[in-house]
């Protein structure tokens, strides 16, 4: 039998920034699931015509309910690089749009559930609304299980070892940035790869882990792709992707 969801406090949150996980439902948690139960507006970011990856992992918890929900459909798709107006300028502009109309939701008295891939905080749209929201209204963080745990979890590659040091990196680098990031680290996981991924792959032969590195594409979802980069012969990859590069630090 499904417990009830706990209720929420009272007049107190009206903004949550909700991970969701890696995309595996069963990895969502039970406070997650009990906000999306609750809340009176379900928020997830998409691109426009197309239902969010968040709302879908959802699904396993509530059916679509459009007097619920909120889709916030991205101008732009496409990672380019932050000082590029052409990307920054129309997301900022959006973010600031998606703000006001989420705000008016919470002046109503609306608790809203911003659902959230991997965890909130971690390369996640979410924080762009609570830099914006977060001091105007209580708002709560619930973490999540971020997609790169996911990923080296199904890759069955223990990611750091010993005193390993490990690097998060996007994609979005220099060649030249990315290389010398990769030869001063001992484990790396990067992300944003699209269409940044042959760079990658000339960062890593650069520094001498391409032998190391592995391809991770929709890990724990539908179609998951795990294999080494060097026997991945096309370029192509998607948003739901990246490389990681296992340490080899102190073993007992």
């Amino acid at each position: 039998m499904t417990p009830e969801p706990a209720a929420m406090p009272a007049g107190k949150t009206l903004l949550f920034g909700v991970g969701l996980g890696p995309g595996e439902p069963d990895y969502m948690t039970v406070r997650a699931r009990d906000i999306i139960l609750r809340a009176d507006r379900l928020v997830h970011f998409c691109k426009r015509g197309r239902r969010g990856n968040a709302r879908v992992t959802a699904d396993a918890v509530i059916a679509p309910d459009s007097a619920r929900e909120i889709e916030l459909a991205f101008p732009v798709t496409i990672e380019v690089p932050v000082e590029d107006e052409g990307y920054t300028g129309p997301i900022a502009a959006f973010y600031d749009e998606a703000a006001a109309r989420l705000a008016t939701e919470m002046e109503a008295g609306r608790t809203l559930a911003v659902l959230c891939d991997g965890d909130p905080f971690f390369y996640g749209s979410f924080m762009h609304l609570w830099r914006r929201l977060a001091h105007r209204f209580p708002t709560e963080i619930v973490p999540g299980v971020t997609g790169m745990a996911g990923a080296w979890t199904r890759a069955e590659a223990p990611i750091t070892w010993g005193d390993d040091v490990m690097t998060v990196l996007p994609g979005t680098l220099s060649e030249a940035e990315l290389t010398r990031r990769l030869r001063d680290t001992d484990a790396a996981v990067i992300m944003k790869l699209g269409r940044n991924l042959p760079k990658v792959r000339r960062a890593l032969q650069a520094s001498g882990l391409i032998d190391r590195a592995i391809y991770a594409e929709r890990a724990t979802m539908a179609g998951q792709v795990i294999a080494r980069l060097s026997e991945k012969a096309d370029d192509e990859a998607p948003y739901f992707s990246m490389v990681l590069v296992p340490g080899e630090g102190r073993r007992l």
